[in-house]
């Protein structure tokens, strides 16, 4: 049974497996990994990890423009599936790549992992205050569009970015009925 997890070090090997899988680079969307993260060695690790769970820390203390970001990894047992991330505020960054970035590992697609984690950082949006928030997609990404479109999110449109053309679509939170 999946669950979605706060970022720990102790899933170091996990991580590095998931990492493997979907090749060299820095491309697995919600883990918020940079090209500066050294993420190999056990102290590199530790210091990427430390790095996530202070901004997410951040993010619960108050909102402070764009920095703080709330993220998850999307987990079963101790073998890492994916990662999301939830971004506060909307500054430039928010802009272009929107309030909720994920990605699953490719040998954990097609499983609903993506839909189901995405309905979970909506209820944290909810419980953050936000009204709505902006997904972004590649263009091409059928299944994340199906993912974010099962949620109700609207598409505003497509525009063209240093990565191509992505789609831009807003998903309202609505409050829950007393």
């Amino acid at each position: 049974m999946p669950e979605l997890i706060a970022p720990t070090a102790r899933l170091h090997a996990a991580w590095l497996e998931a990492h493997a899988e979907w090749g060299p680079g820095v491309h697995e969307d919600g883990f918020g990994l940079l090209p500066s993260d050294e993420v190999e060695s056990t102290a590199g690790f530790a210091a990427w990890v430390a790095r996530l769970v202070d901004e997410s820390d951040q993010a619960k203390a108050a909102d402070v423009g764009e920095a703080p970001c709330t993220y998850r990894w999307i987990v079963d047992g101790d073998r890492v599936l994916g990662g999301i991330a939830l971004r506060h505020g909307f500054g430039e960054f928010v802009e272009w790549a929107g309030h909720i970035g994920y990605g699953i590992r490719p040998s954990a697609r097609r499983r609903g992992l993506a839909t189901w984690a995405l309905g979970r950082m909506l209820d944290e949006a909810r419980e953050l205050g936000m009204d709505k928030v902006l997904v972004v997609c590649a263009a091409g990404n059928v299944a994340s569009v199906k993912t974010i479109e099962r949620h109700g999110g609207v598409l505003e449109g497509i525009r063209d970015t240093e990565l191509g053309p992505a789609r831009r679509y807003w998903i309202k939170i609505s409050v829950p009925s007393a």
